[in-house]
């Protein structure tokens, strides 16, 4: 089956805000934390279904290098990320 990626606003905001605060932490970092998170998202993309539900009717997946979750639901063909959280983050809060 071939999957369609559809990233919702938030989880934007939320790659963005987490790149800009790895940036802060050191020039490049930044791009590599967007880096490891495409490489992510590129494996979600081919087997979404391979994550057990974990939340409510979201899944998830974890970042190797960087303590970060994308949430996401498969909908029809499209896999939908929600989020886009630090793992110490609460989670409940932000899906309210």
């Amino acid at each position: 089956m071939s999957w369609t990626l559809l990233v919702r606003a938030k989880a934007e905001q939320d790659m963005w805000s987490a790149r800009d605060w790895y940036e802060d932490k050191r020039i490049g970092l930044g791009n590599e934390f967007l880096d490891e998170l495409a490489e992510a998202m590129r494996r979600l993309e081919l087997n979404p279904e391979r994550q057990p539900f974990y939340y409510r009717q979201f899944r998830r997946v974890l970042l190797c290098r960087f303590p970060y979750k994308i949430f996401y639901q498969i909908i029809g063909e499209r896999v939908v990320v929600f989020r886009v959280l630090h793992s110490k983050q609460d989670h409940e809060r932000r899906f309210r």
